[in-house]
């Protein structure tokens, strides 16, 4: 791959991202099974500018790009930094980074790009458990350096499993670390017992960590819109999920498709020589989403709240799909 960076031009035609190759240019443990990688570019030229919870794409060769977020000090525009976690069960992605990326090594990237944006509010009760912990930490440097009032429920299986809690222990009580052994279950119920004026909930860990504070804020009446969700994994799918064909017109491109059920709307574009930018192929990164100017998404990704989902605007065309007999995307 070339050193030098690209713009390569998402799915439904916004901004640019970058595309190019960085260096390795520092490695550490940080916790049982938790390396971070400090990446620069070769030349030392500064690397765009990133909010809380923007990730970045790992291009590890043989069609293997993995997600990760920025957990560094978005004011470095010399490096940015990832922690990655090893999952023995997992599709490679980690094994080849704790194996492979030794310093001095050059990996590919693309982005960044954000999907768990942090809005602005007088207050966040942050919930993070295990790796979820990664897009969590810038968060709460902003929320600290605007002076909004906050605290970070902080859960693990043990404490030595637990990354960047030396990072946080200079904020005193606003980081309650919960290690599962010393502790047990984070206690949702008391941390969630009420909705509070103009206070955003920021979650991201495991599904049943997810899939729980879910249940929480549903149950105690936070407002939609409330919650903001960041997931690793797609959502179950739902097995009663429609999977009809539709009509699919590209009105940049100027083609009229169908969409068989066995074929998703990417694999259909890309079929008929329009090529997009994509990555997860799960509905998880947000790389493939398009503008849909025509008909109603049956939105299958685990990215879009319900108010984005409702608006119908864009879809991730990896997994989701049409609820009617026709769609016209902008592509």
């Amino acid at each position: 791959m070339s050193v030098a960076a690209v713009a390569a031009a998402p799915a439904g035609g916004g901004a640019a991202e970058w595309t190019g190759e960085l260096i390795v240019a520092g490695r550490a443990e940080v916790a049982a099974d938790v390396v971070t990688l400090t990446l620069r570019h070769p030349a030392g030229d500064e690397l765009p500018a990133w909010e809380p919870g923007a990730h970045i794409d790992l291009l590890l060769g043989k069609g293997l790009t993995r997600q990760y977020s920025l957990c560094g000090d978005r004011g470095d525009r010399s490096a940015w930094h990832i922690a990655v976690l090893r999952e023995p069960a997992g599709r490679g992605g980690s094994a080849y980074v704790h194996d492979q990326l030794a310093e001095g090594a050059a990996v590919g990237v693309r982005g960044p790009r954000n999907h768990f944006a942090l809005r602005p509010a007088a207050r966040y009760l942050f919930v993070a458990g295990g790796i979820g912990i990664t897009p969590i930490l810038p968060m709460t440097a902003a929320a600290e350096a605007a002076g909004a009032d906050w605290t970070l429920l902080y859960g693990g299986r043990t404490r030595t499993s637990m990354a960047f809690l030396d990072r946080l222990a200079p904020y005193g009580g606003k980081v309650r670390p919960a290690p599962q052994d010393e502790t047990g279950l984070l206690d949702l119920a008391s941390y969630l017992a009420a909705p509070g004026p103009d206070t955003l909930v920021y979650c991201c860990g495991p599904e049943p960590l997810l899939a729980a504070v879910e249940e929480q804020c549903r149950g105690r009446g936070w407002p939609s819109g409330a919650l903001v969700v960041e997931r690793f994994k797609p959502r179950a799918a739902d097995p009663a999920a429609a999977s009809g064909s539709f009509e699919l017109v590209l009105s940049r491109s100027g083609l009229t498709l169908t969409v068989q059920p066995e074929l998703s709307v990417l694999q259909t574009v890309e079929a008929a020589g329009v090529q997009v930018l994509s990555s997860c192929q799960e509905g998880t990164c947000g790389t493939c989403e398009t503008d849909v100017l025509e008909g109603e998404p049956d939105h299958r990704d685990s990215l879009l709240s319900e108010e984005e989902r409702a608006a119908g605007e864009t879809m991730m065309i990896c997994v989701s799909r049409c609820r009617g007999p026709r769609l016209v995307l902008d592509l």
